[in-house]
C-alpha cells in the first residue's frame, strides 16, 4: 500500500490555512512520525490524511486512488484510526471494544457473531491484554486503554493505521509497550503507520520518515535521522536542545534532551 498526500491545504471556515502545499509518501511497513508543538494542526493533518476532514485543496490517494472517491466501508476496512480521545459514553468491557473494530467489515446493518468473538478473543491474546477482555474501559488506565485501542484497529485487518499522540500521558514502561508493538506492526508484518507524537527521542527510536511542521506555517519532511537533528528541533519547538548518542546493548540509541528556550522566548 502507498499513502501520498498531493499539495494538501486546509483552514476551517473565517480562519487563516493552517496547512499549506503538504505533500508526502508512506510506503508498505513504514512508520511516519508527524511532529510539531501544541496547537500546530497535527491531528488536523492526520484527519485530512484518511478523509476524515476535506482538504480545502489537494488530495489524498490511497494506492493511486483519491480517498474521496472511495466509500467509508472502502476505506475503513483498509485503514484503522486510533484516536486520542479515549473517553466513552457507554461502557465497554475490552472485548467488546476489541470487537467493535470489526464494524466496517459487517456493513450498516450487520451483527458481530461467533466468528467476530473469536477474532477479538485471538487478538486480545496476541496484544497480550487478555486480562482487560472483561474490565470496563471507563476504568483502565491509560497504558490499559491504549493498548485494548490498539487491538480493536488490528482486528480490522488495516493496512493502514493512524494513531493520534499513542504514547503522551503513558508511564515509561506503557510507552515502550506501545512503540515495540507499533515498531513491529510495520517492520515486522508490513502494516503502513503513521503517529503524531510529542517526543522527537520516541520518533527516532521507531519511525522511518518524519514530518516536522512549524508555526510559520512550514515543515520539514524526510528520513527520520535527517530531519530530527539539533537546529531542525530547536526550531519547530522553540527550544535548545542537545542530541545524545550512546551504545546500548548493542545498538545505537539517541535521545534528545530540551536545554532551555530560545532566546527570543527566554523571559
Amino acid at each position: 500500500m502507498i499513502l501520498e498526500v498531493e499539495n494538501g491545504s486546509f483552514g476551517y471556515p473565517k480562519q487563516p490555512e493552517i496547512l499549506k502545499n503538504i505533500s508526502l509518501t508512506l510506503k508498505k511497513g513504514r512508520i511516519l512520525a508527524i511532529l510539531g508543538p501544541n496547537g500546530i494542526g497535527k491531528t488536523t493533518l492526520l484527519k485530512c490524511m484518511v478523509g476524515l476532514l476535506k482538504w480545502k485543496s489537494g488530495r489524498s490517494l490511497l494506492d493511486g486512488q483519491n480517498i474521496s472517491d472511495l466509500s467509508s466501508r472502502q476505506l475503513w476496512s483498509r485503514v484503522s484510526y486510533v484516536p486520542q480521545t479515549h473517553t466513552f459514553a457507554f461502557s465497554f468491557t475490552g472485548l467488546e471494544m476489541v470487537m467493535l473494530g470489526r464494524s466496517a467489515h459487517l456493513g450498516a446493518f450487520g451483527q458481530p457473531g461467533a466468528k467476530e468473538l473469536q477474532m477479538a478473543e485471538t487478538m486480545i491474546e496476541r496484544v497480550g491484554i487478555t486480562r482487560l477482555a472483561y474490565k470496563d474501559c471507563n476504568q483502565m488506565s491509560g497504558g490499559e486503554l491504549q493498548m485494548v485501542l490498539i487491538a480493536r484497529a488490528l482486528i480490522n485487518e488495516p493496512e493502514l493505521i493512524i494513531l493520534d499522540e499513542p504514547e503522551t500521558g503513558l508511564d515509561f514502561h506503557n510507552q515502550i509497550l506501545v512503540l515495540n508493538m507499533i515498531e513491529r506492526l510495520a517492520h515486522e508484518e508490513g502494516i503502513c503507520a503513521v503517529m503524531n507524537t510529542h517526543y522527537p527521542t520516541n520518533a527516532l527510536s521507531v519511525s522511518d520518515d518524519a514530518f516536522m511542521m512549524n508555526k510559520e506555517g512550514s515543515f520539514i519532511y524526510g528520513k527520520t535521522q535527517e530531519i530530527l537533528n539539533e537546529e531542525n528541533i530547536s526550531r519547530s519547538f522553540e527550544v535548545n536542545v542537545a542530541v545524545n548518542e550512546f551504545q546500548h546493548k548493542g545498538r545505537t540509541v539517541k535521545s534528545i534532551i530540551p536545554v532551555s528556550l530560545s532566546e527570543e522566548k527566554e523571559i
